[in-house]
């Protein structure tokens, strides 16, 4: 092991030997370079292409980089000749440097010299302050120390002698905190202040103490006063509120007191109405865990029920007027004042009036300023909602009343903000009470709803306010309800400036007197009912004299009670309206209807911005009413192939608007829905008629007291339209009034109009037509004598018209049938059964002149039998049948002519009148002629 260790160590000694002999050769090799003499140029490219890694700042290792530049694969002789560069660029290098530093020299001994000589005189200056130090340590200890301690010692005394005093003022200005406290308790601010000045005034000398500066004596007083000011803002009284002046007057904080008093009167309105809303939220959520506190307002007012809303809308505006009051003395005040403080002819110092007259200047237009935003902040916190909307117009209307006497405001953001509140309510309301028509016309049975003779609508609740509002004296309770606003004349803060409150009045609906409408069972009198049907059963045969007589439609209105057996039987067999007292004939959905059109105009009469879209509410009520008794009971496809005009164009394009503007007829009949969303949202599916309807039954004539009373309802609705129609033109805006007048003239007015395509499917179904042309067709007609007896089909279409006359007897048992009801039924049934006879007579294959003899007696048979089963006059169509069988006699050129002069006929009615009228006296080619022109006039019809 030591072998091992000596080995090791020559190995050491001889790299070390040759490491020492390679650098001593490196260091020669170096040296030779530098000493070299080389070109400056050359010596400059040789430096210029040393790498500009080596020349950074940064530490580099040099031998590192270059060992990590060698190849993968070394030569020797490329690694020679490489190092002989750096070898030659090091040596460029070093030859520089050393050129610079000879350059350098001589300013290197200059400043060297420099240095030496200020060495050399700080030492000089070391040894002075030593000997300074000295000197002084000498000094102090003979005599300074004594001397100057005496004259601390007397300083100090001087300091504590005035400390005390201090503190004995002090001691003083601390008492006086429970003086001034006790003088705050009083409520003698002015008081208060002036102790607090004075006290101030002292203290200022003091105010280098801590204790002096700490003292909260005039930030307390402030506060306080503060606290008494934001009293005024609910409860004003005039001694308290002018002690706060006079105080703020001292402070010289005048203008900061209305800056401060503004503030409170905002803080005063959130505060109460937040208070309030949340008693009545705390109230309807019972024990709910739910921290009502930490709401929001806003969030907080959703939580109101519908029980609670009017009441608590009712708290606010009170809360909202005793601030609002408040701040009506507050300005009242400071009107006194001004007027006592600048008496005229007073004289004082220039600028303190001009300090009191900037002051002044400033509360009047603060205050001024405030009565807007004060106001705007008022009804904003008492916002309007669209629950109970009537009475929340009402305190709306009062609110504004109270702006335009307040600040001389027009509430336009109030109004505007009602006016939108408003039409979204109507929107959702009006399509709400839509959606319930819809549900009512459904659920109808069409049954008589039992009216009293009398009924008016001004006996309804809803239009109780037409009254009051026409009424000379109508108390404020009342005025409220109809949208008048009390106190006007003398003003409402004049009225309640003592006591009281306008908001005070009950909102809620009183108890007004009870609809005495509805009759107990629909008739005036059982025994009265009972004695009139009597009389009329048993007045079998009437006098003709008194079948002549014509009687006007309003015949008969009297009251029940006054009809007279004679009356009785002076009444045309037609009229079936000797029941019912004239009872109004209308439904439960009617009376809905008018109930609402009553609660449309009383929002009209509250808030007239919004008329129109109420109108337009109300006219879509009407035409949906209307549109449902027309497709219940009058939507028939053979109207226009009955030639009897039954359906007038302006009734055809009601009902074709009614139609595209309200009713989705997609959603009714179950299709794919198209068409914009909001577009589709104004519209109502078509109501479908209820099961509990039959209509089919022959012996009930085919739902004819369901079908009057439906159509006699509308009559009903649209006189009531009629009646109110002034009302309504005089809510409306005049930009907006030929809308009324169009809603009136083309679709009120067309309720009537109903009756005749509504009554024609009666009159279509209640007699055997069928029967009547199988038996014309079994008739003879070209017999060779004339007849003097008719023939038996005019009997059984008698008899058809005598069922009928008893079967209308029976529904007018149940259904009053008015007079012009009755009218229309008798009409279609006579023109049917002329038409049918005219049919008849077109099916005759050939006719004899004695066979023309023989229609006309029919005819007239016919209608003598007639007349005495109706009092209809004229007899409906009686021409259009003798005209036809008249034209049997006429010649060629007479035939052509009346062809083309009376196009009410049929082609086939023509035709047969000149195939067999004409048909054995022309010849062939003239009764093509006849024929063509037949077709002639029939090609535009088709």
């Amino acid at each position: 092991m030591g072998l091992d260790i000596l080995t090791k160590d020559r190995e050491r000694r001889e790299r070390r030997e040759r490491g020492a002999v390679q650098e001593a050769r490196a260091g020669e090799e170096m040296r030779e370079l530098r000493e070299q003499p080389l070109d400056p140029v050359a010596e400059q490219e040789v430096i210029d292409s040393i790498e500009e890694v080596y020349f950074s700042t940064d530490s580099f290792d040099m031998v590192q980089y270059e060992l990590e530049k060698l190849p993968p694969e070394l030569n020797l002789q490329e690694l020679e000749q490489y190092r002989d560069t750096l070898k030659r660029q090091q040596a460029a290098v070093s030859k520089k440097v050393a050129d610079l530093i000879l350059e350098k020299q001589p300013a290197y001994v200059k400043e060297l010299e420099r240095v030496t000589a200020l060495q050399t005189n700080l030492q000089l200056a070391a040894v002075i302050c030593t000997n300074a130090r000295r000197q002084l340590g000498v000094a102090k200890e003979g005599f300074t120390e004594a001397c100057l301690g005496l004259l601390a010692n007397q300083r100090r005394r001087q300091l504590l002698t005035g400390l005390l005093q201090s503190l004995r003022t002090i001691k003083t200005l601390q008492r006086t905190d429970v003086r001034l406290s006790e003088m705050l308790e009083e409520e003698d601010y002015p008081g208060a202040i002036q102790l607090c000045l004075e006290c101030q005034k002292a203290a200022s000398t003091f105010k280098h103490y801590s204790c002096i500066r700490s003292t909260h004596t005039h930030a307390h007083t402030s506060e306080q006063l503060d606290v008494a000011l934001s009293k005024t803002c609910k409860h004003f009284d005039v001694v308290h509120y002018t002690k706060v002046q006079r105080a703020y007057s001292l402070l010289g904080k005048t203008q900061m007191a209305m800056d401060q008093l503004h503030m409170h009167f905002t803080q005063a309105i959130h505060n109460t109405v937040f208070q309030v809303v949340l008693g009545y939220v705390e109230l309807c959520a019972g024990n709910a865990d739910t921290k009502f506190q930490k709401m929001q307002y806003k969030d907080l007012c959703t939580h109101i029920t519908l029980d609670s809303y009017i009441p608590c809308l009712t708290d606010l505006c009170k809360a909202l007027w005793e601030v609002m009051l408040s701040y009506h003395c507050t300005m009242q005040w400071h009107e006194e004042h001004d007027k006592q403080e600048t008496p005229p002819g007073r004289m004082g110092n220039n600028m303190q009036e001009s300090d009191e007259s900037v002051d002044r200047s400033y509360v009047k237009k603060k205050l001024e300023h405030g009565l807007t935003r004060i106001w705007q902040v008022g009804f904003i916190c008492s916002a309007v909602a669209h629950q109970f909307f009537r009475c929340v117009l009402i305190l709306s209307r009062l609110l504004r009343t109270c702006g335009e006497e307040f600040c001389d405001s027009k509430s336009e953001v109030l109004q505007e903000s009602i006016k939108r509140q408003s039409v979204n309510y109507f929107k959702h309301y009006h399509r709400a009470r839509l959606e319930e028509l819809r549900m009512f016309l459904e659920n109808e049975t069409w049954e008589l709803c039992p009216v009293k003779s009398n009924f008016n609508i001004s006996q309804l609740h809803e239009f109780k306010f037409l009254g009051q509002c026409r009424s000379p004296s109508v108390s404020p309770s009342k005025l409220a309800s109809s949208g008048a606003v009390p106190g006007l004349e003398l003003g409402l803060f004049q009225q309640y400036l003592q006591e009281g409150n306008p908001f005070e009045m009950h909102m809620e609906q009183k108890e007004e007197e009870s609809e005495d409408v509805l009759a107990s069972n629909g008739y005036e009198s059982d025994e009265l009912e009972k004695s009139v049907y009597q009389e009329y059963d048993s007045d079998s045969d009437v006098p003709d004299e008194l079948k002549q007589d014509y009687v006007d439609e309003n015949t008969g209105d009297a009251p029940l009670k006054s009809i007279s057996q004679e009356t009785i039987r002076s009444k045309k067999r037609s009229d079936y309206n000797l029941n019912k007292a004239n009872q109004p004939i209308l439904t439960n959905t009617t009376l809905n209807v008018i109930r609402l059109l009553g609660k449309y105009m009383q929002m009209m009469n509250i808030l007239k911005p919004i008329a129109f879209d109420v109108i337009h509410c109300v006219s879509q009520l009407f035409d949906y009413y209307l549109y449902a008794v027309y497709t219940f009971f009058g939507c028939n496809d053979t109207y226009e192939a009955s030639g009897l005009g039954l359906i007038s164009s302006r009734l055809r394009s009601t009902l074709n608007r009614i139609q595209e503007s309200l009713i989705d007829v997609e959603t009714a009949e179950g299709a794919v829905v198209h068409g914009p969303p909001e577009e589709r949202k104004e519209k109502v599916p078509s109501p479908h008629l209820s099961q509990l309807v039959n209509l089919s039954n022959s012996s009930a004539l085919f739902g004819l007291a369901q079908r009057v009373v439906a159509t006699e309802s509308l009559v009903f609705l649209a006189e009531q339209f009629e009646a109110l129609q002034s009302h309504l033109d005089s809510m409306m805006p005049p930009a907006k009034k030929p809308f009324l007048q169009q809603f009136y003239s083309q679709t009120v007015s067309t309720a009537s109009e109903l009756r005749k395509p509504i009554y024609w499917i009666v009159a279509a179904k209640a007699l055997d037509y069928e029967q009547m042309l199988l038996l014309m067709a079994g008739v003879k007609w070209d017999i060779r004598e004339i007849m003097s007896q008719h023939n038996i089909y005019v009997d059984v279409l008698l008899k058809e018209f005598e069922q009928f006359h008893q079967r209308l007897a029976d529904v007018s048992r149940h259904v009053r049938i008015p007079l012009p009801v009755s009218n229309v039924l008798w009409e279609h049934c006579i023109r049917l059964a002329n038409r049918t006879l005219v049919e008849g007579y077109a099916n005759v294959k050939k006719c004899s002149n004695e066979g023309r003899a023989l229609m006309q007696l029919d005819f007239q048979q016919f209608l003598m039998k007639l007349e005495k089963l109706t009092d209809l006059r004229p007899i409906p169509d009686k021409e259009f049948v003798e005209t036809y069988i008249k034209a049997y006699y006429l010649t060629e050129n007479d035939m052509e002519q009346f062809i083309k002069n009376h196009r009410e006929y049929s082609m086939k009615q023509l035709a047969n009148l000149v195939n067999v009228c004409l048909g054995s006296h022309i010849n062939k080619k003239a009764r093509q002629k006849l024929l063509a022109a037949i077709d002639d006039i029939d090609r535009p019809k088709r």
